[in-house]
């Protein structure tokens, strides 16, 4: 207030005089510090002056106080999250439209009291605001901040959804939960429920991080677990089988077994394409394999079936007395039922079972063909061969039991039964006179199932040495015969003797 305004410190009134009607009044201050700032002690002197000069002086005192407390806005009450600063004022606000009466320098002050909030994380915060002028009036007024937790967890190292193949189950990811205002407990669930069939499985996990405030978050993975792998042969299958005719072997029992599915189901199928005409046919065997997820799987054996043994004619030449005497069976090598047919294919000549019953020497034919018929629905063959009739009979040079053919060759390098050997020994013991006999030796060499592996229709003892080789120019693979017995035939062409059959050792390693 100002000091000056008269109507606030007040005039002189009752001015008098005993001569003079016209006084003037006039004042002067002298001002001394109060107690603080603002205040101070005005002495007012007030001299009254009549018309001759004549003056009358009285002091009025001045106190000048302040005791008009500081006006100010206090700051909206607010909410902030329990990780951020309640200190920073930026986010709670400060004081606003500050104003005295008298003091320019105002201070203004808060101090913070706390009380617990619903949770660990939560605290409201009364903040009584002050401010103070220069001679202590103060003015305060309380601002209330709510400190909240409304913030969830953190999970850490989600997994994704996963698709797998059974029995392929992951295990449960390692995870790890923080929070902005404490710690976070972390809980772990699996869920399982049936697929759309047996072997598969839907896994539902589920991982849930709640802090101290009830907030939380939750990851969910789901794993699918599928079945597309059909059942599987347990031990092995040969695809490809070669078998005789008569040694056909049954259907395999097979087992199967599936990683997801113990209800397996197999279906076999046998099909033959022997129309009962040839030894030689094919059985394709399937096994059908399927599991409860419709995953299937198919297994095939193919048996190649051939005759059980070539049944093969011997071509011989005889004197017509001896084809008179002959038992065809002495004709065919191999192996061979005896229940067969025997026909005449050429010639006029009348059988009785195998054996030659009566021959027209007034129709004397040179070349007979003999076949045996084997009807079996199996294993059918017929083996044919031809008798040449010698009418002269010229070159009996030797007989039969002069003829040796060799038992055994080992062709191992040792120098002995090197090669197939056919040695003539006369009477008199004189070996190899061959030379002296016109007739042609025709050697053919056999495996146990049939198969020529070595020809030669003009074998000469002296110069040919058959040691095992199966000839690239003869019926089957070539290269060294394995160890084993083999078969011969040995036909000495015009000499008038039947051919000579018989086994053979042959050993190449």
């Amino acid at each position: 207030q100002d000091p000056g305004d008269l109507s606030l410190t007040g005039d002189v009134t009752d001015e008098a005089d005993n001569c003079s009607t016209g006084l003037e009044a006039t004042y002067a201050d002298s001002t001394a510090a109060g107690s603080c700032a603002n205040e101070s002690v005005i002495s007012r002197t007030w001299t009254l002056t009549d018309d001759c000069g004549n003056t009358t002086t009285a002091t009025q005192t001045i106190n000048v106080v302040d005791t008009t407390a500081p006006t100010f806005t206090v700051p909206a009450d607010v909410t902030i999250e329990c990780d951020e600063d309640a200190t920073d004022l930026s986010l709670t606000g400060d004081v606003t439209d500050e104003a005295d009466n008298c003091s320019s320098e105002l201070e203004a002050t808060y101090d913070d009291g706390f009380e617990d909030g619903s949770c660990p994380s939560e605290v409201i915060i009364s903040r009584t605001w002050t401010l103070t002028d220069d001679c202590g009036n103060t003015t305060t007024a309380v601002q209330t901040i709510t400190v909240t937790d409304s913030t969830p967890p953190v999970l850490s190292d989600t997994p994704a959804d996963q698709t797998v193949e059974c029995p392929e189950v992951p295990a449960p990811a390692e995870l790890s939960a923080s929070d902005n205002c404490g710690m976070a407990e972390l809980s772990f669930n699996e869920e399982e429920s049936e697929g759309a069939c047996a072997g598969e499985t839907i896994l539902t996990r589920t991982w849930t991080a709640v802090d101290a405030c009830g907030n939380e978050t939750i990851h969910i993975q789901i794993i699918t677990i599928q079945d597309t792998t059909a059942p599987v042969l347990v031990g092995e299958l040969d695809s490809e089988v070669e078998a005789f005719c008569d040694e056909v072997p049954d259907a395999p029992e097979l087992t199967f077994e599936d990683a997801c599915s113990d209800n397996i189901t197999v279906e076999f199928e046998e099909i033959s394409s022997n129309d009962g005409s040839s030894s030689t046919y094919e059985i394709i065997r399937t096994w059908f394999v399927s599991d409860d997820c419709g995953n299937s799987d198919t297994f095939t054996q193919t048996v190649f079936v051939s005759p059980s043994a070539n049944i093969n004619g011997i071509d011989s030449e005889l004197c017509p007395e001896d084809l008179f005497v002959a038992n065809l069976f002495d004709f065919l090598e191999g192996d061979y039922p005896l229940d067969g047919e025997w026909i005449v294919s050429q010639g006029n000549v009348t059988l009785t079972g195998s054996e030659v019953d009566n021959i027209p020497f007034d129709d004397l034919e040179a070349q007979y063909i003999f076949t045996y018929i084997v009807d079996d629905a199996d294993c059918p063959s017929q083996t044919s061969f031809t008798i040449t009739i010698d009418e002269e009979c010229d070159n009996l040079c030797i007989d039969a039991d002069n003829v040796v053919i060799s038992k055994a060759v080992t062709a191992n390098g040792d120098q002995w039964n090197e090669c197939f050997q056919i040695k003539l020994i006369d009477p008199d013991g004189e070996e190899n006179f061959i030379r002296e006999c016109e007739f042609t030796i025709e050697v053919q060499i056999f495996n146990r199932w049939g198969a020529k592996i070595y020809e030669n229709m003009n074998y000469d003892p002296d110069s040919d040495c058959w040691d095992g080789d199966a000839h690239s120019n003869s019926i089957g693979s070539s290269g060294k015969v394995p160890t084993g017995t083999y078969y011969y035939i040995v036909n000495l062409r015009n000499s008038g003797l039947k051919p000579f059959a018989g086994p053979i050792y042959v050993g190449t390693n």
